[in-house]
């Protein structure tokens, strides 16, 4: 079962002139926040792609890629917790995607201070420093476990745990300080994955790689959105050059338009290892209770929203970015999953053995390497 939207336009990016497809316009100089991250790279990839000439990046771990060496780049190793590094490096720039964060892996005081304080560091040396677009990126964990679908941007929010609670807070902080000189533009993306992405989808793909099975939590018939990253940049492109601020100055799901149910999309990474290997069900309530067990024993990098809604539905409707914007995503959930295993493939040696609490390295996977044994 699939659930699809109609596109409304195309994702043309729009002319500063009429708002139809035509030359692409970035406000520059960029900074992004958090460059050195999954998001960061491929959206400053994305920019220099389209053309801009000045991207700038601020974040705690070096800019170890490639493109370091591009003359367009400039890099800071600084803290968003740091107003002094903010401010040295958003001198004279024009826009603004704010995409740190301290991750759910993180302890709750990190979480807090990078993606509260972080957050109100940035918007507010923003604002002063009068920039012409600035993107928060939120998350849909702000929707906490639902209890209805799709969700709606009008929706309550009820953030689980410190991370969603956190990005609840920091929405309110960006957004109260949105006006004409600085206009606000906050997207909620679902999961997304691409090129650079690993944390708990290695896991997945590790199991599938080495000729594993996975478990489901649950039946896997529950119907569960994630987005490619290169949709998601789509999205941040239209809010950094859509003409009509007042669309701009809004809050925007994001996720994939094409999706079908969790067993279906992670049969297909499945089916293209090559194994031969099965989705297997387990009953949700206990898997749920033994994982909660093994979250507070640090035994599993699994952490609350990911296992309380993994055999639940989840998806978003992106009928109003669509609408209002003229988004429409190019790739399925499983286009996005495939690429982002056909990746990992590519660049295993790069990353074998390592591990860490970001999206750029595999996460521990500490008991659970010892359950894979059984699938």
């Amino acid at each position: 079962m699939s659930n699809s939207v109609t596109p409304v336009t195309s994702n043309a990016l729009p002319d500063a002139e009429n708002g139809v497809g035509g030359a692409f316009s970035v406000p520059e100089p960029v900074l992004v926040t958090g460059g050195s991250g999954f998001l960061g790279i491929n959206l400053i990839r994305w920019l220099l792609a389209h053309g801009v000439q000045d991207v700038r990046s601020i974040d705690l771990l070096p800019f170890d890629y490639p493109e370091a060496k591009d003359p367009r780049i400039t890099t800071l190793i600084g803290d968003v917790r740091d107003p002094e590094a903010v401010k040295s490096i958003l001198k004279g720039c024009q826009s603004v995607v704010h995409c740190a964060a301290a991750l759910p892996l993180c302890s709750e005081a990190e979480i807090v201070s990078t993606d509260v304080d972080g957050a109100r560091i940035v918007a507010e040396a923003s604002a002063e420093a009068k920039v012409r677009r600035f993107v928060y990126i939120s998350s849909t964990a702000v929707y906490g476990i639902p209890d209805h679908h799709p969700l709606m941007e009008g929706d309550r929010l009820e953030g689980v745990g410190p991370y969603g609670r956190s990005k609840i807070i920091a929405e309110g902080i960006v957004r109260n300080l949105d006006s004409d000189d600085f206009p606000v533009c906050i997207l909620r993306p679902k999961s997304f994955v691409g090129p650079e992405r690993l944390g708990v989808f290695a896991l997945l793909y590790d199991w599938a790689y080495t000729g594993h099975g996975f478990p489901m939590i649950g039946n896997g018939k529950n119907r569960y959105q994630l987005l490619d990253v290169e949709d998601l940049c789509d999205a941040i492109g239209l809010a950094l050059t859509h003409p009509n601020l007042t669309a701009v100055r809004d809050t925007y799901n994001v996720g994939a338009a094409v999706f079908t149910t969790m067993r279906e999309e992670w049969q297909a990474v499945l089916d293209a290892a090559g194994h031969g290997k099965k989705i297997r069900t387990t009953p949700a309530g206990l898997v749920i209770a033994v994982l909660k067990v093994l979250e507070k024993l640090h035994l599993s990098p699994l952490y609350a929203w990911v296992y309380e809604t993994a055999a639940q539905d989840s998806f978003v409707s992106v009928e109003k970015i669509q609408r209002q914007l003229g988004w429409q995503p190019r790739y399925s959930d499983s286009d996005a999953l495939l690429r982002n295993y056909a990746w990992y493939i590519e660049n295993l040696d790069k990353f074998r053995g390592k591990s860490g609490k970001t999206h750029r390295v595999p996460w521990k996977q500490g008991i659970l390497s010892l359950i894979k044994r059984c699938f």
